[in-house]
């Protein structure tokens, strides 16, 4: 409790503390399914262009399925966005009704970028086995480009929060002059559009192949794992090194654009030069830091490439300008997190690498596996930690330098927010279930399939087709019972 308080001004609102929590909840739930929403696309199309390209059933056979769970996954991120976009208006009618005109189109970008999501995605589901195989995998394509355009729209949004311009303020402080392009293209948009792009390429990535991984240990090392390892834990093993040179860019930027963030991902109290790195630890309101690690020098050092490199502190602002002691340990921590695991993945992909260069095949060491099956685990957690250090650590303001959050939030009372919060998290514990039983379901009728044709296909999900030629009827077969001559449809389930 003691730690709860402290995460609030003393005249905050009573209404800042369940709104935020709300918020923070609907948010880190939704951000779950987003890597697979933005990367599993591109990944299924890479699995598919590999089947059709070599002829391989298995791989078109992983596509489909794949293709099977991305519909899943759409359909609860539905539900999960959906709650988000309610929650703008509803928790925080200040930012919408002031600033809504400003930055709103990013949402409207990512509504479309929705709606055309999903015909795609049923486009593409219903193809298998109805469509010839190069126009089915064509109309595939624009899957990933949609996926991005959501992303874009979202993103937009954020980086104009944290930092806000396109805009002037009249003589009311009401913002006027509206300029939509600079609204979308502001100066943390590219950094963070392409860090979050590539953050859910990685995580995506290393999530699927973490399933094919704890097959691999089980025994089960056929072609079908070993393709559906192979395939994506490669694509996020080439990001990862991309991702992490994006981070390190990424935090540059916010050391140039919001130096009192900075200030609170490195707990830095003075402004200094020669600031040392902290590992973990912990900031006190009188700007001393206990526990964690210190490295003497190394914050100035990977700020400017100099130890003479001068870094913002916190106490450089009003106490009302920043974020707290307890907030900035908050984002520090997640900060750090979020390095330390992208670091690993980074260890993991460059030994897959060396032993692919070296050997021309995947690695036979268990703990490598095991390795991979929680890489997936952890890259989840790398992205909750990004958006907490984002989120965190640019209080008090929800418009950077423009708007605290206390002004924004709703004057519904606290109690009715208490209420809607435990109704939300009862809500989404059903939801996330459901999902998760579908796939378990989905899991158990793949496996059973498998096990009725020997592990292999019978046949490429692509070969029929009920509008291209016939097949053949076998010679004894032109008048066996219930024939009708109908074309086959192909049509069985994922």
């Amino acid at each position: 409790m003691h730690t709860t308080v402290q995460l609030l001004a003393a005249d905050a609102p009573a209404q800042l503390l369940p709104a935020r929590e709300l918020m923070a909840f609907t948010l880190a739930s939704h951000i779950i399914l987003v890597p697979m929403g933005v990367a599993l696309p591109l990944i299924t199309l890479v699995m598919h262009y590999r089947g059709l390209r070599r002829n391989d059933a298995t791989a078109l056979l992983l596509a489909r399925r794949w293709s099977a769970v991305m519909a899943v996954q759409f359909a609860i991120g539905v539900v999960t966005g959906t709650v988000l976009s309610f929650e703008f208006g509803l928790l925080w009618p200040g930012l919408m009704g002031k600033w809504g005109d400003v930055f709103g189109i990013g949402f409207g970008v990512e509504a479309w970028a929705f709606f055309l999501e999903a015909v795609l995605i049923a486009i593409y589901l219903y193809g298998w086995r109805r469509l010839k195989p190069r126009t089915h995998f064509l109309l595939g394509l624009p899957l990933p480009a949609t996926a991005l355009l959501g992303a874009f729209g979202i993103l937009a949004a954020n980086s104009w929060m944290n930092t806000p311009q396109g805009f002037t303020l009249d003589s009311d402080g009401n913002p006027v002059d509206v300029d939509v392009w600079k609204a979308i293209f502001t100066p943390m948009f590219g950094p963070e559009y392409w860090h979050f792009v590539v953050a859910m390429l990685v995580t995506a990535g290393y999530v699927v192949a973490g399933v094919y991984a704890v097959g691999w240990l089980r025994g089960r090392r056929d072609h079908y794992h070993r393709l559906g390892f192979a395939v994506p834990f490669t694509i996020a093993a080439v990001a990862t090194p991309v991702q992490f040179m994006l981070g390190d860019s990424i935090a540059r930027q916010v050391f140039q654009k919001q130096p009192v963030k900075f200030a609170a991902m490195e707990i830095v109290w003075e402004t200094d030069t020669h600031v040392p790195e902290y590992l973990y630890g912990r900031l006190h309101p009188d700007g001393t830091v206990s526990g964690g690690i210190k490295i003497p020098q190394l914050d100035s050092i990977l700020a400017g490439f100099s130890p003479d490199t001068k870094v913002t502190g916190l106490a450089s602002v009003p106490a009302s300008d920043r974020p707290n002691a307890t907030q900035a340990t908050i984002a520090h921590w997640a900060f750090d997190t979020m390095v330390g695991i992208g670091s690993l993945l980074l260890l993991l992909a460059l030994v897959y690498g060396l032993v692919w260069l070296r050997r021309r095949r995947l690695p036979d060491s268990k703990w490598f596996y095991r390795s991979a099956a929680c890489a997936g685990v952890g890259s989840v957690v790398a992205v909750e930690c990004g958006w907490i250090t984002t989120e965190v650590g640019r209080q008090p303001w929800i418009v950077y330098q423009n708007m605290r959050v206390a002004e924004a939030v709703t004057s519904t009372r606290s109690t009715t927010l208490w209420i809607m919060f435990g109704l939300v998290i009862v809500v989404y514990l059903f939801i996330f279930g459901a999902f998760l039983t579908v796939l378990l379901k989905m899991r158990d009728g793949w496996r059973l399939a498998d096990e009725q044709t020997g592990g292999q296909p019978d046949e490429a999900p692509e070969v029929v087709t009920p509008y291209g030629p016939r097949p053949p009827v076998p010679a004894g077969d032109a008048h066996s019972p219930g024939d009708s001559g109908s074309t086959p449809s192909g049509g069985d389930g994922p």
